[in-house]
């Protein structure tokens, strides 16, 4: 998050970072006084409102907030949470698609609860930093999805070669809330805060059909189950979760026993073990999720031995790649071949002939961002033929659009060389690639 915190703010996170630190086993009991303060609020507000995001089943915007006055409103939902009148609205549900066409529930808050959401995670994000352990990687400052990679690739570089490559079952939609709830409570006994986490896990969803109807649904509360992605306390609940994992695992002594090391992202985890272990590793993490009441996904986890074999995680591809200078084989990760596939296709439906009435500095931007944004994060490892793949066919899109814009026969080889391509028209040259060398096609 790129806001900066309130000095008031901070330090009551440093405050409450400090206490969860130095004392393990201490259980916060006064919080919820914190999460209505004005000062808490309004950053939870603004953290909101950078994050943008959808109006929820009360159809209230952003926009329709700061017409009302932004301190009106908070004034009055501060009132609500001082008087204990708060109540959570419904969900609303956006279907995200995946690949393969599958398709990922969200569970869209009202900015009304999101903002609550948000002031709770203030508060309860340093008491819970203090204790997650090094192994996970998701939703935390100073920690990244590339640092889990790196992370991963130091194992297999560290006498770990074998590897489970595991996946969980909707795991945001599995975990159980009475054993989530005990995780809260080991570090928070403030009842009002507890209270509020509960109705959030338990709200209902709302969704509209294909005739135009509204649903409502409880599924959550009548199961038992879920943390809705989309809601902002769900990470942060997701980790807690998945904390019992790493530190069971450590705790019963598989890491030591098998130097077997976890790495966690989210609901993606791999275990990085040592010649032989795989299988064992395999066996015990089965055991474990059974007891967490979580659901291992066959179809879709493994054991892989590197070198020969290769695994996928965190859209990066694991395995023996060569050295293009030396020819040289080793062990690393390069970008996997969806997520090649995917940006290219994305290039392409930026580059449509529908969109050639915009102008080609515009353009060019919107490939820019894309490029760049999609080589910061695919920048460890082997990646300059991904790089050149990628840039090859922003080459030749834009190239087409170029040539349909202006209505210039022929592929436009000749008029939208490469060299012109990124020195008249500003198209960004990814590290490692130049002007003339030719590209691999996708």
């Amino acid at each position: 998050m790129s806001l900066q915190t309130p000095a008031t703010v901070g330090k009551l996170q440093a405050a409450l970072h400090g206490k969860a630190k130095a004392e393990p086993g201490y259980r916060f009991y006064l919080l919820y006084d914190k999460v209505h303060r004005p000062d808490v609020l309004a950053h939870a507000y603004a953290c909101c409102r950078a994050n943008r995001g959808a109006a929820g089943v009360d159809g209230q915007t952003f926009g329709d907030i700061e017409a009302y006055g932004v301190q009106r409103w908070l004034g009055e939902l501060a009132q609500e949470l001082r008087k204990r009148t708060y109540q959570p609205q419904a969900l609303r549900r956006v279907w995200i698609p995946k690949p393969a066409g599958r398709q990922r529930p969200l569970g869209i808050p009202t900015i009304r609860d999101r903002v609550v959401q948000m002031a709770v995670v203030l508060v309860l994000e340093p008491i819970f930093e203090a204790d997650l352990p090094a192994e996970q990687y998701a939703y935390r400052q100073q920690r990244s999805a590339l640092d889990a990679v790196a992370a991963v690739n130091a194992w297999l570089h560290q006498g770990c070669p074998e590897v489970v490559d595991a996946d969980l079952s909707g795991y945001f939609e599995a975990i159980p809330h009475a054993e989530l709830m005990k995780s809260v409570a080991r570090r928070v006994s403030d009842r009002h805060v507890l209270h509020l986490v509960k109705m959030w896990l338990e709200a209902p969803v709302q969704e509209t059909d294909e005739q135009g109807r509204q649903q409502r649904t409880t599924r959550n509360r009548d199961s038992g189950r879920g943390t809705p992605q989309g809601g902002v306390i769900s990470p942060l609940l997701a980790n807690l979760y998945m904390r019992r994992f790493v530190l069971g695992w450590k705790t019963q002594g598989h890491e030591r026993c098998l130097n077997a090391h976890i790495v966690n992202y989210a609901d993606d985890f791999v275990i990085c073990c040592g010649r032989g272990q795989a299988a064992r590793a395999m066996a015990q993490m089965r055991r474990m999720m059974v007891l967490l009441r979580l659901t291992v996904n066959e179809t879709k986890t493994r054991s892989c031995r590197l070198p020969d074999e290769t695994f996928d995680f965190l859209g990066y591809t694991f395995g023996r790649q060569y050295s293009r200078r030396t020819g040289r084989a080793y062990i690393g990760p390069k970008p996997s071949k969806q997520v090649i596939r995917r940006v290219c296709g994305e290039i392409s439906a930026a580059t449509e002939r529908r969109t050639t009435g915009h102008p080609a500095d515009w353009m060019v931007g919107q490939l820019n961002a894309k490029l760049r944004g999609w080589s910061n994060y695919f920048s460890l490892g082997t990646v300059v033929h991904a790089y050149e793949t990628v840039l090859g066919h922003a080459r030749r899109r834009l190239r087409r659009w170029l040539c349909v814009k202006h209505k210039v026969r022929g592929g436009g080889n000749g008029r939208y060389r490469n060299k012109h391509l990124h020195e008249r028209w500003g198209l960004v040259l990814l590290p490692g690639c130049t002007h003339s060398r030719p590209c691999a096609t996708p």
